[in-house]
Formats: structure tokens, C-alpha cells, sequence
């Protein structure tokens, strides 16, 4: 079972902010442990798993295996599994297990907002909720006290790479407004020196950047010019 408490937590006890997450769907895999241990080092505050399963959205990802492998390589490392998956809870017990810390399932899933959030908290992990760039804001906001964070997704999942929707910037802005101190409000798409900037200024604390990061040749400088920018 994964080790994270609420009091210990990196979400929900911060020491610093913003927190940057790179997320490892742009990194080399054939040479993952090393590329994720570098970004560690290079000041990454957590790592970000993007999950996928074919369904859900057009796209087959990495699994609890993986999560696991990333676990033994590096130990204190706080792992952020995003499942893009239909059933989120049926992987629960699976990257509890495996060792990750946060485990983000969709509003747009089958599974039920408040069930997943205690399922996820049970299994002594922190619970993220989130949402896609066409889905209403309205669709969320009853559900938020449950979760830690709250993940506003700026592309439509299922591929790094892509460009940035300005248009959610208004969804950060009031979900923002209704967070307590201790939750989190992540960005997840087309984050770069291009667009840091309005993303923290709408709310946004912590990020997640693929190719602004792997893309690089210097993981340190990329990850200090999107914390300080």
C-alpha cells in the first residue's frame, strides 16, 4: 500500500509552490529509471504518470507495473497516477499497491465522483479529480471537497504534445476560488514557457509538463524557468 499521509503529504502540505511534475509520457523509455531520476535531481518536485487505456481515450499507456518500477528505483519520489480510464476504481487497490501517492481518476469515467474520492482515500492514497477542456465546470464543482486536487486538463487527453487551450483558463479561475488551502489545482496539457505564466496567474499550483521538460537538453534550467517565470 502506498505510505502517503495527509499529514506528510506533497499535495496537501507543500513547503514550496508551485509544484512541477513532469510527466514521463515524453520521456525516453528505453532509458526511463535514469530520465526520471535526472528530472528528480534537476528539482522535479513528483512525477506524473499519464495512464491510459485504449477507451477511455485513443491511446494504451503504462500500467501498475511500471508505477511499481518507479517505486523500487526511486523510493521517495511521490508518484501522480492520472487514470484515463473508464472504471478508474477498478485500479485503485492496483497503484496503491504499486506504490503511487496520488491517484486522479476522470469526472467524465463511469465511476461514481464520491466513491472513487473514499476508495482512493482508504487505500491511503491522495485523490485527485479531473476534467476535460469540452466538459461544463458546473459538472465538477459539487464534487470537489472530496478530492486534494483537482486536475484541469488544457489539451484533450491521450498524447503529449499537443497545444494549449486558452479557453479552460476561465474553468481554473473558478475552481480556484473554491479550494482550501490544502487542495491543490494541477494543469495537465501544453505547459511551456508560452504558457506557465497564465496558468499560474488563473490558479493553478502545480504543473505538469512532458515535452517543455524531456524536450530539453538541460532538465534543471526547464524546470526552473517554469517554476520561476
Amino acid at each position: 500500500m502506498s505510505c502517503v499521509s495527509a499529514e506528510m503529504s506533497l499535495i496537501t502540505s507543500p513547503t514550496t509552490l508551485p509544484l512541477i511534475a513532469p510527466s514521463i509520457l515524453s520521456a525516453d523509455f528505453a532509458n526511463l529509471g535514469n530520465e526520471c531520476s535526472a528530472v528528480i535531481d534537476g528539482g522535479a518536485d513528483l512525477l506524473h504518470l499519464d495512464v491510459m487505456d485504449g477507451h477511455f481515450v485513443p491511446n494504451l499507456t503504462m500500467g501498475g507495473a511500471l508505477c511499481a518500477s518507479l517505486r523500487k528505483a526511486l523510493p521517495t519520489t511521490y508518484l501522480d497516477a492520472h487514470l484515463m480510464v473508464e472504471n478508474p476504481m477498478a485500479f485503485i487497490e492496483s497503484f496503491a499497491d504499486a506504490g503511487a501517492n496520488l491517484f486522479t481518476g476522470h469526472i467524465e469515467s463511469n465511476d461514481d465522483p464520491i466513491e472513487m474520492a473514499n476508495a482512493i482515500h482508504d487505500a491511503g492514497m491522495d485523490a485527485g479529480l479531473a476534467i476535460n477542456p469540452p466538459t461544463d465546470v458546473e459538472t465538477i464543482l459539487p464534487y470537489i471537497e472530496a478530492f486534494d486536487l483537482i486536475l484541469i486538463m488544457s489539451v484533450n487527453p491521450g498524447f503529449s504534445g499537443q497545444a494549449f487551450i486558452p479557453e479552460v483558463l476561465e474553468k481554473v479561475k473558478i475552481v480556484s476560488e473554491r479550494l482550501r488551502p490544502s487542495q491543490r489545482l494541477q494543469m495537465d496539457g501544453g505547459i511551456g514557457p508560452a504558457t506557465v505564466n497564465v496558468a499560474k496567474d488563473a490558479g493553478c499550483d502545480v504543473l505538469v509538463a512532458a515535452s517543455a521538460i524531456f524536450g530539453t537538453d538541460d532538465y534543471a534550467a526547464a524546470i526552473e524557468g517554469l517554476r520561476t517565470a
